[in-house]
This record gives C-alpha cells, structure tokens and sequence, in this order.
C-alpha cells in the first residue's frame, strides 16, 4: 500500500473543481457512472440537502456531488428544499446527467435562507474548470471548508486480491460541532473498484465505525453530517485488501479533523487495551477522549490522571479498579500514571515531574489498559482552549 497525492482526484476519471466568493463556497465533484453509498448524520434534525442526497442515492447510483460551505440550509422548510433541489439541477445540467443522480450537501450556518444568487453564479464557475488534478481536488477541498484551517486530502494505491492496482482517495471538512454516531462533518471518498451499493455499504460502515465514529472535538453533533463513497468499478473487484485502504483512508482523515478542532493546539488519541467487550473498549476510548475536563487538562499541560478515571468510570464500561493502567506517550517517550490500579505519578514523584513535560507536547497518546477482556478500540480528539470559546461566541448561529 502506498500514500498518494491526488486526494479525490486520485481515481482516474474523477473530476473536481470549487471556487469561493467571501464566506461561501461551492465545489462540485464528478463521479461518471458509479456505484454508491452513504452513511449520515443521527440527528433527528436533518438539513434539506441531506434529506435530498439520501433519497437520490436509494437505488446507489451517483454521477456528481455539489457541496456548498457558508450556509447550512437547515431547518430551512420547503424553501430550503427548493434551493437544495436548485443546486442539484444547476449540476444535472452543467454536467449532462440526470438529477438523481446527483447528492448535495451543505454546511455552515444553520437557519438562514441560502444566498442562492451567490450559489448559482459560483456553480456555474466551477462547472466550467472541473479537472482530474490534484489542483481539482484542493480546490474542492478548500471551497467546502468552514472554520477549518487547512484542507483535509488523502490517497492510497494498493493491490487488490486478483493482482490489479487501484486507488482510493478522500477529502473531508470538519473542525467543530465533532462527535460520534456520525462524527460531524463531509467526507467524499473514490475509488476505482467494482462493488455493489451493498458491498460498498458494509465496508463504508466498517471503516466509520472504527474512525469517524470514534472521533470527538467537542461532543456536538451536527445537522448535515455525510460519508460518500462512489466507485467506477475500473478496477478489480472489491475485497479485503479494499476494506484495509479504504479503514486507512477514512482514519487519517479522521485524525486531520481531530488536529484541525476548532481553537485546538494539540492532538489526543485514546487507545484502550484489553477490554472485556469490543463495546466497552469503545464506550470507555469515547469518554476520554470526550471528556471536557480531560480536554482541558490537556490544553493546560496538566497530567491529572484523575478526569480519566473518572471518564472511564461513567462510560459505561466494565471495569475492576485494581487491574486499571493508564500510560501517557509522546512522540518519543512514555510514562505510568497508574499501574495495575497502583497510582504511579503523584505528589513529587519523579513520573509526574516527566508526565508534566510530556503533556506539553502537541501530540499525546493515552493509553488505558483496563485488563478486563482482550477487546481494543481509539478514539480520536484534541484540547479544548480559550480559541475554541472565542471562535464559537463569535460564529454567529
């Protein structure tokens, strides 16, 4: 397997272009005649574009995807279903394909009229410098992009079980309002391999379990959450050599969200060992790095080994006090907090004084060994700061 450039582009005949005017942003990506799958946002509150893409994409047929940054179009009634349905016209017609075959999405500000004078000047813009480039794949990256700070791309070529080579590749956006049971953002993911909707459903559920799913920047779940993976079938058929790219792909695009959270200056993963359930090993990597004290303490530089406990404690997973360890690890080096239930760093012991020095670092791994069972599952996060506070008392809402 080997890391690409080309994000979504990567995947021969794919086409992508976005271009931005102020805050809004408008990219369109063409698949051709692919299979296609989805996974959406739990909220029961749902945006109009996201209720339209769910019901083009039934039968798993998608040739275009139009997405617009700046606005979210939600909660916006049947207007908002016309401005959604608008979009997806604008792209049928530009791009000569039916319109359900096409999926939209949109995020940004929830309960404002979407500017579509805006919207149709720019798509009509971007219809117009659509390539297969990894040019064509940041510029789509960057126009869905809201409070982000860099775009979010990734690629991977790799064998498949019958000797062919193909590629997958990704782009996402996502900074704020993360949270599990879909982690809150846009991903948009190709591939050149041939699968069924159904084929393609299943591993795209797989791969968001154990990545989108088990990310968290600050426990709010948004409206307009959406995972699309389209497939061109030109290559091998699907297997499970897929499946390991495909988990790759939607990992470190996972883990660009968690280092791009919003005001955030470090990156946590959680990795719990040891489980006595693949649910509990879940629950408890999901409380950590949820947890807004634990967020805090990380963003103070302050190894308070206590907000873990207490977060493994109510999430839900068995446990037995005695047999807990907890170890913070750096970038190149590692310490005991708590060992088999003994408390290591404490008072002026010499490991706090370490863990103290290494929560400085920006990027930190906690790992909790809860000796329990023999399950293990990560979650995926960062601090929470002063700029997290400013950044949102100031995004108006």
């Amino acid at each position: 397997m080997k890391i690409i450039e080309g994000g979504v582009c990567a995947v021969e005949g794919i086409l992508a272009g976005g271009s931005r005017k102020g805050k809004y942003g408008l990219g369109i990506l063409y698949t051709g005649k692919s299979t296609a799958t989805a996974v959406f946002t739990s909220n029961n509150i749902k945006a109009e574009p996201l209720k339209l893409t769910m019901k083009n994409l039934k039968d798993g047929k998608l040739s275009a995807i139009i997405a617009n940054s700046g606005n979210a179009n939600c909660f916006t009634g049947p207007e908002g279903m016309e401005d959604a349905q608008r979009m997806v016209e604008l792209a049928a017609e530009g791009l000569s394909i039916p319109e359900d075959r096409v999926a939209v999405a949109s995020t940004g500000v929830i309960g404002r009229k979407m500017p579509m004078n805006i919207i149709e000047p720019l798509t009509q813009k971007v219809l117009g410098n659509l390539e297969n480039s990894p040019r064509g794949s940041r510029r789509f990256a960057e126009a869905i992009m809201t409070t982000d700070t860099f775009p979010k791309e990734f690629a991977v070529e790799f064998k498949l079980e019958d000797g062919s080579t193909a590629r997958i590749g990704g782009v996402a956006k996502g900074s704020g309002m993360i949270a599990p049971n879909m982690a809150t953002m846009l991903s948009f993911i190709t591939t050149d391999v041939k699968a069924s909707p159904s084929q393609l459903k299943e591993a795209l559920r797989t791969a968001v379990d154990e990545t989108f799913n088990m990310l968290i920047v600050d426990g709010d779940e948004s409206t307009n959450d959406m995972v699309i993976l389209a497939a061109t079938g030109k290559s091998g058929k699907i297997d499970d050599n897929f499946q390991e790219a495909l988990n790759l792909t939607c990992k470190e695009l996972a883990k660009m969200i968690a280092k791009d959270g919003e005001g955030a200056t470090k990156y946590m993963e959680v990795k719990v060992l040891n489980a006595k359930s693949q649910k509990d090993a879940k629950r408890a990597a999901r409380a950590v790095a949820g947890s807004t004290l634990v967020k805090t303490a990380l963003f103070g530089a302050d190894p308070n080994w206590g907000r873990i406990i207490a977060a493994i404690g109510y999430s839900g997973a068995a446990i037995k006090e005695e047999k807990i360890s907890i170890i913070l690890e750096g970038e190149n080096r590692k310490i005991d907090l708590i060992r088999a239930g003994e408390i290591i760093a404490s008072g002026d012991s010499e490991e706090l004084k370490i863990a103290r020095d290494l929560m400085k670092e920006d990027k930190i791994r906690i790992i909790i060994d809860l000796a329990t069972g023999e399950y293990t599952a990560k979650a995926y996060g960062c601090d929470l700061t002063y700029d997290y506070v400013k950044i949102n008392a100031e995004y108006t809402t």
